[in-house]
Formats: structure tokens, C-alpha cells, sequence
């Protein structure tokens, strides 16, 4: 995990999202990363010098009507001292039984974002934190230059007026690589994803796409990160202007 507490710290530090007495709602869907960042932040907490709480939060997308397995989650909290939320919702039968979306990524995630942010709000957090890696920082940027024909991508960290809630990131220097060989060498254990549409989505394809890419040309994804820093895109500049290489 030290490499992985290094890149947490660094960007925490660059892009100022965590002060102290903050109260920060993790969003835990079980996946590697959203476990590795749980287990990152709880561990920052005993050397970084900020004094804040963490709440771990898992929405329940019953597929098929179905509930999930979270126990290993409920586990893992309470080995690391800190409180689960296991939120009950329809958003499966919602996206797929009733709606038969033809885009699901899109109406799925929305609603994910609102029950999220109504239950951080409910835990009395100020800052909900995602597990968002390096890799779906630039697959982002390349699906909404291909698919939207426009420059942008999530911030790093920003606050939701509607709310009254700032949305960290913590893992976005992390490559995904290394999220997995923490996940592994710490026996976290994943909850598999039930989404009907998982393998099968644009950012399935545009993750296969750099991957490509990056065989052919060493460093492709790596120039299109750097790229939006030096550009200062929706808040990636650099803390430090004299420090951009």
C-alpha cells in the first residue's frame, strides 16, 4: 500500500481535498479501487497531519430485483473502526427492467450520484471521496473528445453547490495496475459487479483502445494526462505553476 499511499498523498495535497475536520463519505461499490481507497484513507489518517472521520457508503443496485453480498465490506469496516452505510435502492430494476435504457451507463450513474450525495448528506459529511484511477481519468477525456467532440473531463475535486458538498478523488495519480497489486497483497476482497452492461461499455472500449495505443506508442495515455494538466482543464493544472515540466 505505500506506493499507493503516495500517490493518495500527493494528490491530495496538490489539488487541497482534505482539511481538518473534514467528515468524508466513501463511495464503496466493492470494485478494487473503492477498497483500496477506503483502506488508503483510513491508513493516511494516522501520519498525514489532518484530523478528519471517515463513512463508508455502498448504494445497492439490487440487478434483476436481486440484493448484493456486501458482508465482506461490512467486514472490512468494521476491522478498520470505521461505520457502514448499506443503502438499499431500485436503480437496477430501474436502468434495465423498467426504463430498458439503451444507454445504462449514463441514467445509472446519475442516480447513483443522487443517492449518494442524499446519503452522505444524511451521515453528516462535507466531502464524499471517489475511487476514480489514473486510467479513468484519461479514458474520460479521450470518450468525451470521440463522443461528445469536446475537451473535458470529472475534476479532481469540486463542490456541489446543490448539496453543499465538495467531491475528492483521491486515487487519480494511481495507476490501475497498482490499485489491483494493493488490492491483492492486502486480501481485499472484491464484490463482483452484476451489472448486466459490465465488459460491454464505451469506456470498455475506449479503456481497450489506450491500452492499444500505449503498445504501439510508449507513453500515449501518459502525454494525454500531461497535456490536460499544462492546459489547466477543469481544475488538473498544477498547484504550483513553476513545478509544470
Amino acid at each position: 500500500m505505500q506506493k499507493i499511499l503516495g500517490y493518495m498523498r500527493r494528490a491530495i495535497d496538490e489539488f487541497d481535498m482534505i482539511e481538518d475536520g473534514d467528515k468524508i463519505a466513501v463511495g464503496v461499490s466493492g470494485g478494487k479501487d473503492s477498497l483500496v481507497l477506503l483502506k488508503g484513507l483510513v491508513m493516511l489518517r494516522s501520519f498525514i497531519g489532518i484530523q478528519y472521520d471517515v463513512v463508508a457508503i455502498t448504494l445497492d443496485p439490487r440487478f434483476g430485483g436481486v440484493p448484493g453480498d456486501y458482508s465482506s465490506v461490512r467486514e472490512m469496516c468494521d476491522e478498520l473502526g470505521i461505520e457502514y452505510r448499506l443503502v438499499d435502492t431500485h436503480i437496477g430494476e430501474i436502468v434495465f427492467d423498467i426504463r430498458h435504457e439503451t444507454n445504462p451507463c449514463s441514467l445509472c450513474a446519475r442516480m447513483r450520484r443522487g443517492a449518494l450525495h442524499n446519503e452522505a448528506k444524511a451521515a453528516g459529511c462535507n466531502k464524499v471521496a471517489l475511487g476514480h484511477n489514473y486510467e479513468d481519468v484519461v479514458e474520460t477525456f479521450v470518450m468525451n473528445l470521440f463522443n461528445e467532440g469536446r475537451l473535458g473531463c470529472f475534476a479532481p475535486k469540486n463542490y456541489l453547490s446543490r448539496k453543499d458538498l465538495v467531491l475528492i478523488r483521491p486515487l487519480v495519480f494511481a495507476p490501475e495496475r497498482q490499485i489491483r497489486s494493493a488490492a491483492n497483497r492486502n486480501g481485499l476482497k472484491i464484490v463482483k459487479s452484476k451489472c448486466p452492461a459490465d465488459g460491454h461499455t464505451s469506456r470498455e472500449r475506449t479503456k481497450q483502445f489506450l491500452a492499444e495505443r500505449d503498445k504501439i506508442d510508449k507513453g500515449f495515455s501518459d502525454r494525454l494526462f500531461g497535456a490536460m494538466r499544462r492546459a489547466g482543464l477543469d481544475g488538473w493544472g498544477f498547484k504550483d505553476k513553476s513545478s509544470d515540466p
